[in-house]
């Protein structure tokens, strides 16, 4: 995946194309500096997260541009959400998120709320890049209240 956003970088560059240069460099900005910091090549995995953190803080970029009413950065930030959501994988409905919990809680013997930390774990790990952390959490507190 890592090349494959190297190369992008690359094709952008060449074809001017700025709102997607902007976006992939900054990617690639933070994948450099995480490999920097812990001295170790980054897996697929890893970079999913980086995508991830680049897509949530603009979106939370929108909301503020939103409060003050600027919607030209607001067009920007969303070319660029649009760019990078394209290297993550699909998102998973609640109901596909749903099923998989039912399945770990019967797997782990969850009966109540307690029990949380046993089955986040396998669901996140399960759903890495296709679901949010608080979604998954959402819907397995409601399960595991029933």
């Amino acid at each position: 995946m890592k090349e494959r956003i190297f190369q992008d970088l690359t094709e952008a560059i060449r074809a001017q194309d700025t709102t997607r240069k902007a976006a992939l460099r900054m990617v690639v900005a933070a994948i450099k500096n995480l490999e920097i910091e812990t001295s170790k090549e980054l897996q697929a995995g890893d970079v999913l997260q980086i995508i991830q953190k680049q897509v949530k803080s603009r979106r939370e970029s929108i909301v503020e541009f939103q409060k003050g009413k600027r919607e030209d950065l607001i067009i920007k930030e969303q070319a660029e959400i649009d760019i990078l959501q394209v290297y993550l994988p699909k998102a998973a409905s609640p109901e596909d998120i749903q099923i998989a919990a039912i399945e770990i809680i019967a797997a782990v013997n969850a009966s109540g709320a307690q029990d949380i930390g046993k089955v986040m774990p396998r669901l996140i790990e399960q759903f890495q890049g296709s679901a949010d952390g608080r979604t998954i959490n959402g819907i397995v507190r409601e399960l595991l209240e029933k």
